[in-house]
């Protein structure tokens, strides 16, 4: 089985919050987990914001930084190519997405096509989840669904 985390699912395995435990036990009991190159970018200024707003210090900040390009090559990783930009213009109109939820969306797809496989998709964002299932994508239960 192959897992796509979006940032706001990936980074609860960096960062205990609402749907670390979930997240984590998911990716757990997956052969692969898929992300999109542009997670990287997203993961690092959201470390960035926690450490301005005084969550993380700038060790931790670090650390946890080292800790994703430690698992980093171990993500099956959608790169940002013509295709895909053009497919995530066409999945923010169709599903009033924000830009990078959209390219989430069009990443997962992407990689559905490719690999000839279902695909369970993370998030943690009520209107691309909905998206998602749109789509005929399976995605994990949010938060409030976990019980914890």
């Amino acid at each position: 089985m192959i897992l796509y985390l979006d940032t706001s699912a990936l980074v609860k395995l960096y960062v205990e919050e609402a749907g670390s435990t979930l997240v984590q036990r998911s990716v757990d009991a997956v052969e692969l987990v898929g992300t999109c190159s542009i997670a990287y970018v997203e993961l690092s200024a959201a470390l960035a914001r926690r450490q301005r707003e005084g969550a993380l210090t700038a060790r931790e900040r670090r650390r946890l930084m080292r800790a994703i390009d430690e698992d980093w090559p171990g993500f099956l990783v959608v790169e940002l190519r013509d295709i895909l930009i053009k497919d995530a213009g066409d999945a923010a109109r169709r599903h009033a997405l924000r830009a990078y939820d959209a390219v989430h969306l069009a990443s997962c797809l992407l990689l559905r096509r490719q690999l000839d496989h279902d695909i369970t998709f993370a998030c943690w964002d009520a209107g691309l989840a909905g998206a998602a299932v749109k789509a005929g994508l399976r995605i994990i239960p949010h938060i409030r669904d976990e019980g914890a």
